[in-house]
């Protein structure tokens, strides 16, 4: 485990940190100020890691904090700049509110870098406060210690979203016996590539014009994710998880 592993861990948007050098100082957002004196009753001299993907990570001096201001000076980069990950696109129906915090706190952490939601025939749910995603895929990102905070997007009918995916990238649709309707054989994670994504559809499923609808457009590859009938939660954990085996064992 890293020395400074310990150590709250605060994301600091690029703009707010344009030269990531020793002694550069950056300043706390409210919250962070509020977090850091109020919640942790850190004072100043204490340390901290601070982060983004275009300066990497960095231990930080707190020089000070009161009610919700505040700033922190960078003493040491402990990891450079990120190399860009994969692109990796979580396409899923919008759930009941705990469900759909769910599932972009675990996208975050299972490596998802944009998060579409669609809206289809048994999605329950059409009221999705981005800020509120937004701000969790953040939080988890701090959690898990990736670099950069994925994107969540505006909401959007799945037709359109097929109809704008982009050309020569997959999207792997978890259709129930998806792969007995295809015409093709059936296909696996392990062909995933970097700019692919997965669509997870809602509690109750995908509707039978939909999964025809799916079938016929080229950029889809019908998986399986096992024998049972998965929540929809569960399910995006169970097909990130191996999607994202697919894509590591492309890099190796």
């Amino acid at each position: 485990m890293s020395l400074h592993a310990h150590l709250p861990r605060l994301y600091v948007p690029a703009q707010d940190l344009p030269a990531a050098e020793h002694g550069a100082s950056c300043p706390l957002s409210p919250e962070q100020a509020r977090y850091l004196g109020t919640v942790l009753r850190k004072t100043a001299g204490d340390l901290v890691r601070v982060f983004n993907a275009e300066a990497g990570e960095w231990l930080a001096t707190l020089d000070g904090v009161r009610k919700d201001k505040g700033s922190l000076t960078l003493t040491e980069q402990l990891r450079p700049s990120l190399q860009a990950m994969p692109s990796l696109i979580l396409a899923f129906a919008p759930l009941k509110r705990d469900a759909t915090d769910l599932v972009v706190r675990m996208g975050t952490e299972l490596g998802v870098t944009h998060f579409m939601p669609v809206i289809t025939e048994r999605t329950n749910t059409h009221r999705v406060n981005l800020d509120r995603l937004q701000a969790i895929a953040m939080e988890a990102t701090e959690q898990c210690e990736r670099l950069d905070i994925p994107h969540v997007a505006e909401p959007v009918p799945l037709m359109q979203c097929l109809g704008a995916w982009p050309e020569g990238h997959r999207l792997f649709a978890a259709i129930e016996r998806g792969q007995e309707r295809a015409a093709s054989g059936p296909l696996t994670f392990r062909s995933a590539r970097a700019g692919d994504g997965l669509l997870i559809g809602p509690e109750g499923g995908l509707s039978d014009a939909e999964c025809k609808a799916l079938l016929s457009r080229p950029c889809i590859a019908p998986v399986s994710l096992g024998p049972l009938i998965l929540r929809a939660d569960t399910a995006v954990a169970a097909g990130l998880a191996l999607m994202g085996d697919g894509l590591r064992s492309v890099q190796d």
